[in-house]
C-alpha cells in the first residue's frame, strides 16, 4: 500500500487547530484492512482521540472507512469500487474531516483510491451484423462497436484483435478523450459468388495482470452494387443544452450525404454508444438525424455528453460521427447545512466565546450558484463565525441567563449567490442548565379514584401526575409509595406505583364486599442532589360488580325429605301459602331482587308477588284441583347481566293429613329415587362379583406357591418354619365386616325431603314425609320464632315422619 501523508496545521482565532492528510490505497481492499495511522500522521495522542470523541464526518466515505479511537487507524469499513464510486475520472479520492471536541479540532483527510484490474473488456451486443456490397473497394472502412473496460491506466482496453484476417484488418483512431474507434477496412475485395457470408471474431485484451479479454462474433453478408457509402458534413458537432430541460428538446441535428441512388442512397442514423446512460437521455431520428432529450439532464451529475452517430445505407456502408454535449448549469439546488457537532445543552454560567456548534454547508451547484454565506437570527446571545471554507463556529457572544430564558431557538439561514437565490435554514435548539431548587407538584391537592371489583391483579387504576419547573436530572420526577397499612396489611400489598409513570396498578383483586375503600399516600421525588419531594394523599373506592346470585333462606331445599305446604280446600282469593324469602351480598341494583313464577302444576290457581315474594292463590280453591301442586320460582336481581336463583315450592290442596298422605307416598321422585337406586345396586353387584373373583385367583397363587415351597423344604430336609403375611387375617369368619361404620344423617332445610322448616306469620299445616315410609306416623307439635320479628304470632308445625321397619 502506498501511503503519502500530507500535514497542514491552521490555529485559528478560536483555540481551533486545521490540518489535513492523504493517503492512497488500491480498490476492492478486505474489510478492517488499515488505511494509515491518523494519530502518528497528526501527531495526536491515542487519550487525545478518546477525550475529544473523534469521529468522522462526510456526506458519503462514512461507509467505506472507519476511525478506530483507541488505536488511533483508519480502516476499511466496507468494500471499496473504484468504478463504482467514480464513474467518469480516472483520479478517485475520498474526501472526509475528523472532528475532535473540548476543544474542538478538525482535519481534512484525502484517501485516494488506486485501479486493479478487476474488470475485463466487454462488448454491449455478443453479436455484430454486416452487409458489404462486393463492389466495395479496398480500402472501405467499417466501424465497430467499442469494447467497455471499467478499469483505468495499464488496466484498461489496450488492443483489439481481428480473426481471421483473410479480407479485413483492423485500424484504430484514438480520441482527444483518449478512446478509441475500432474499425474494420477491407484489405481485399469480395467475392460474393465464392463466400457470401464471412464470420469474424473481434477480442479485445487489456494490460492488466492477469490478462483479461471479451470478444464480439461479426457476421457479414455479402451483398451487391452499393459503391458509396454515406459521409457526415462535420466529423464532430457540439451543442449545448440548459439543465433540466423538458423531454422532446432537440438538441442538435447530424446531417450525412450518399451519393448513390435509390435504396442504396437512403441514410438511416443511429446511436451506438454501449455501455454509458448515452441511450437513456437521448434518442436519433433515424431519417432525419435530429437528436433529442428523453431523459432528465441534471448538471450535477454529468456535465457533458459524447453521443456517437452512425449513418448507413441499405447497401451496408456506414459512417461514424460524434456530437459533444455541453450541459449549462442552473440553480436549481439550494445550500445543504450540515450539523457536525453540537451542545444542546449549556450552562448559563458558561464564558464568551465557548463553541456550542460547528456547521459545514454544500452547494451541489457550480459558479456563483455554489457560493454560499450564512447568516444567524439577532436578538439573541451568540454569533456565527466562519473558521474556514464552508465550515463555520457558532459561539456565545455575551453572558447567558437563564431566569431570562430557558431555552434559545437559533435560525441558521444560508443563501446562494444564484439568481435568483436560494435559501435553506435549520433551527437549533439549546437549552440552559439550572440548579435544582425547585420541589416537584402534584397537579392536585388530593385525588379520588374508582375501580369495579374482581379486578385483574396489576390493572391500571390511574396516574397521579406531579411537575418540577427545574431542568433535566432536577426536573426528574419519580413516584414512590409510602409505607402505612389498611386493615392491619401493608398498603403495597393493595396496590403499587409505577416510578417513572406514576400509574398506579392494583396488586390485588379487590372484593366489595370485604373492602369499600382505603387510603395511602404517593411521594414525588426530583433527581436533583441533593433531592426534594412531596406527597399527596390518594383515596381509592371499590365499585360492587353484580358477582353474587341470590340465596333463598326459605323454603330449604334438602335431598332428604319432602316439605308440602298445606292449603286448606275453602282457602279464598289471596290466600297466604307462603313467602320465598332470599338475599343478595351484592349492593344497590345489584342487591334488588324480584320473584317469578317460573312453572307451576296450575298456573291459574296460584301467583308470587314480584317484590316480597309472597305466594298467593289468586282463585277460590275447588275440589277438582289436584293435591299435589308444585311451583318452581325464580328469584333475580337487578345487576347487569343478571344473576338468578331458582327454588322449588312444594303445595298440598287437602283439609287433612291421611288425604295428602295417599298422594305423596307415590310422588314422581320415588320413581326416579328407586330407579337410581337400582342403578347403584346393580353397579354394586358388579364390583363385588370382580373383587370375589379376585380373591379367590389370589388365594389359589398363594396356596399353589407355598405347596411348591414345602416340596422345596421338604426335598432338602430343612425345617419348616411356617409364614404369616404382615396384617393376614382368617377369611372364614361370620362374612361380616371386621369395623364398625357409625353414619349421620343432617339435613338441612332446603329441600322437600326436609323434617323442619321456617314457619309463617299465621297457623299452618306443614306435611313432611320420607318418600321410603310406609309404617307409622307421628304428629308433633312446634311453635317457632318467624324471621325473628318481635311481633310474629307462633305457630304449630305438624309433621309426618314415616320410618322404614
Amino acid at each position: 500500500m502506498n501511503r503519502q501523508v500530507l500535514l497542514f496545521i491552521l490555529p485559528l482565532c478560536l483555540g481551533s487547530v486545521f490540518g489535513q492528510v492523504t493517503y492512497s490505497i488500491p480498490e476492492e481492499m478486505a474489510r478492517g484492512s488499515l488505511v494509515g495511522n491518523i494519530a502518528q500522521d497528526l501527531g495526536l495522542e491515542i487519550k487525545r482521540l478518546i477525550s475529544g470523541k473523534a469521529k468522522i464526518y462526510s456526506r458519503n466515505s462514512d461507509e467505506y472507512v472507519e476511525l478506530n479511537r483507541e488505536r488511533g487507524l483508519l480502516l476499511v469499513k466496507g468494500r471499496i469500487d473504484r468504478e463504482a464510486l467514480c464513474t467518469e475520472t480516472a483520479l478517485c479520492a475520498l474526501h472526509f474531516q475528523i472532528i475532535l471536541e473540548n476543544p474542538m479540532e478538525f482535519y481534512t483527510v484525502t484517501v485516494e483510491i488506486t485501479d486493479i484490474n478487476d474488470n475485463a473488456p466487454a462488448f454491449e451486443k455478443s453479436e455484430m451484423k454486416f452487409k458489404i456490397s462486393e463492389s466495395a473497394v479496398a480500402g472501405a472502412k467499417f466501424v465497430l462497436e467499442r469494447a467497455v473496460d471499467l478499469d483505468v491506466g495499464i488496466n484498461d482496453l489496450q488492443k483489439y484483435e481481428l480473426i481471421p484476417t483473410d479480407n479485413f484488418v483492423l485500424k484504430l483512431h484514438n480520441n482527444a478523450d483518449g478512446n478509441k474507434n475500432v474499425e474494420m477496412v477491407l484489405q481485399k475485395p469480395l467475392d460474393r459468388e465464392k463466400q457470401e457470408r464471412i464470420s469474424l471474431v473481434l477480442t479485445a485484451v487489456d494490460g492488466g495482470e492477469p490478462q483479461m479479454s471479451g470478444t464480439m462474433q461479426i457476421i457479414i453478408t455479402v451483398l451487391d452494387a452499393n459503391d458509396n457509402a454515406p459521409v457526415f458534413t462535420q466529423p464532430t458537432y457540439k451543442a449545448t443544452i440548459i439543465e433540466n430541460s423538458p423531454k422532446g428538446t432537440v438538441v442538435a441535428t447530424v446531417k450525412a450525404s450518399d451519393p448513390d441512388q435509390g435504396s442504396n442512397g437512403k441514410i438511416t442514423y443511429s446511436i451506438t454508444n454501449t455501455l454509458d446512460n448515452v441511450k437513456k437521455i437521448f434518442t436519433i431520428n433515424g431519417d432525419s438525424g435530429d437528436v433529442s432529450l428523453i431523459g432528465d439532464i441534471d448538471f450535477e451529475k454529468s456535465r457533458h455528453f459524447q453521443i456517437n452517430v452512425l449513418a448507413s445505407d441499405d447497401g451496408g456502408l456506414t459512417d461514424s460521427s460524434k456530437l459533444i454535449v455541453d450541459v449549462q448549469d442552473i440553480n436549481d439546488n439550494k445550500p445543504e447545512i450540515n450539523i457536525m457537532s453540537k451542545s444542546n445543552v449549556i450552562s448559563e454560567d458558561a464564558e464568551r466565546n465557548t463553541v456550542i456548534t460547528m456547521i459545514n454547508t454544500e452547494d451541489l451547484d457550480s459558479g456563483e450558484n455554489g457560493n454560499v454565506k450564512c447568516q444567524i437570527s439577532e436578538n439573541v446571545p451568540f454569533n456565527l463565525k466562519s473558521s474556514s471554507n464552508s465550515f463555520y463556529s457558532l459561539v456565545t457572544d455575551s453572558d447567558l441567563d437563564r431566569e431570562r430564558a430557558s431555552e434559545y431557538n437559533i435560525t441558521v439561514t444560508c443563501s446562494d449567490e444564484g439568481v435568483p437565490s436560494l435559501s435553506s435554514s435549520v433551527t437549533l435548539t439549546l437549552q440552559i442548565s439550572d440548579v435544582n431548587d425547585n420541589p416537584p407538584v402534584f397537579e392536585r391537592g388530593s385525588y379520588e379514584a374508582y375501580i369495579v371489583e374482581n379486578n385483574t391483579p396489576g390493572l391500571s387504576i390511574f396516574t397521579v401526575k406531579a411537575t418540577d419547573s427545574d431542568w433535566n436530572q432536577n426536573a426528574r420526577v419519580s413516584y414512590i409509595l409510602e409505607d402505612s397499612s389498611v386493615n392491619g396489611v401493608p398498603v403495597s400489598s393493595y396496590v403499587s406505583v409505577s416510578a417513572d409513570s406514576g400509574v398506579i396498578h392494583a396488586v390485588r383483586s379487590f372484593d366489595y364486599e370485604q373492602i369499600k375503600d382505603f387510603h395511602f399516600r404517593v411521594k414525588a421525588q426530583d433527581g436533583g442532589s441533593p433531592p426534594l419531594s412531596s406527597n399527596v394523599t390518594v383515596k381509592i373506592m371499590i365499585q360492587d360488580q353484580n358477582d353474587n346470585a341470590p340465596q333463598v333462606l326459605y323454603p330449604v331445599q334438602t335431598g332428604s325429605s319432602l316439605v308440602a305446604e298445606m292449603v286448606p280446600r275453602s282457602a279464598d282469593v289471596g290466600y297466604l301459602v307462603t313467602k320465598v324469602v332470599a338475599v343478595d351480598v351484592d349492593s344497590g341494583q345489584n342487591a334488588w331482587l324480584s320473584y317469578k313464577l317460573q312453572k307451576a302444576t296450575d298456573r291459574a290457581l296460584f301467583e308470587v308477588g314480584l317484590q316480597n315474594g309472597e305466594v298467593r292463590t289468586i282463585r277460590q280453591v275447588t275440589d277438582k284441583d289436584a293435591v299435589k301442586q308444585r311451583l318452581t320460582v325464580i328469584v333475580e336481581d337487578n345487576g347487569q347481566p343478571s344473576r338468578s336463583a331458582t327454588v322449588i315450592v312444594n303445595v298440598a290442596v287437602a283439609d287433612s293429613f291421611p288425604e295428602v298422605l295417599s298422594e305423596f307416598t307415590d310422588f314422581t321422585h320415588d320413581k326416579e329415587y328407586n330407579e337410581n337406586l337400582t342403578f347403584y345396586l346393580v353397579l354394586a353387584l358388579a364390583v363385588v362379583s370382580f373383587l370375589f373373583i379376585t380373591c379367590v385367583v389370589v388365594i389359589i397363587s398363594v396356596k399353589i406357591y407355598r405347596w411348591r415351597q414345602s416340596r422345596i423344604l421338604y426335598h432338602s430336609n430343612l425345617p419348616v418354619i411356617p409364614y404369616y403375611p404382615p396384617r393376614y387375617s382368617d377369611t372364614l369368619g361370620t362374612g361380616t365386616l371386621p369395623h364398625v361404620y357409625n353414619y349421620e344423617v343432617c339435613r338441612t332445610t332446603d329441600s322437600r325431603k326436609s323434617d323442619c322448616k321456617f314457619g309463617r306469620a299465621g297457623s299452618q299445616n306443614v306435611l313432611i314425609m320420607d318418600p321410603s315410609s310406609t309404617g307409622t306416623m307421628q304428629r308433633i307439635q312446634s311453635e317457632k320464632s318467624i324471621l325473628d320479628e318481635p311481633d310474629s304470632p307462633l305457630e304449630v308445625c305438624h309433621k309426618l315422619y314415616f320410618s322404614h321397619l
